[in-house]
């Protein structure tokens, strides 16, 4: 299951660039994309449904061993991934404002730089949710 993880989301995105990169029209180009985030999102359904689901049986000595809870798990790699995504996010507004700033007054360096630093803090509030639920799992 741990390679559908990692196989299915490469397949598609190979797939949609090969595919975004054949055809430069915008409204196939547009419509391939969200059809691309779609199957992505099946897929994911029925990977997350496929681990949720898993026999209780075979759950009882992973817990009763100290093994660790798969939604716990999943939790922290929804967190770190929505904060890493927001994080690229806010930079590129803010980043790409700070270099319009810098190249008329070269003396907000300092201000511009905090601005993008706190842009950043972003992701490490996930990583720091991350963190405590795989401590609590």
């Amino acid at each position: 299951m741990l390679t559908w993880l990692i196989v299915l989301p490469v397949l598609v995105a190979v797939f949609g660039a090969v595919r975004l990169l054949r055809r430069r029209r915008t409204g196939h180009a547009f419509r391939w994309l969200l059809a691309m985030n779609l199957a992505l999102l099946g897929g994911a359904l029925v990977v997350l449904g496929t681990a949720l689901s898993a026999p209780a049986h075979a759950s009882a000595p992973a817990a009763a061993g100290g093994g660790t809870n798969g939604a716990a798990l999943i939790g922290a790699a929804i967190a770190v991934a929505g904060a890493s995504i927001g994080a690229a996010i806010a930079v590129a507004y803010t980043g790409a404002a700070a270099l319009a700033a810098l190249s008329e007054r070269p003396e907000m360096f300092g201000r511009a730089m905090v601005i993008v630093g706190l842009a950043e803090g972003i992701a490490v509030y996930g990583l720091v949710v991350a963190i405590l639920l795989i401590g609590k799992a």
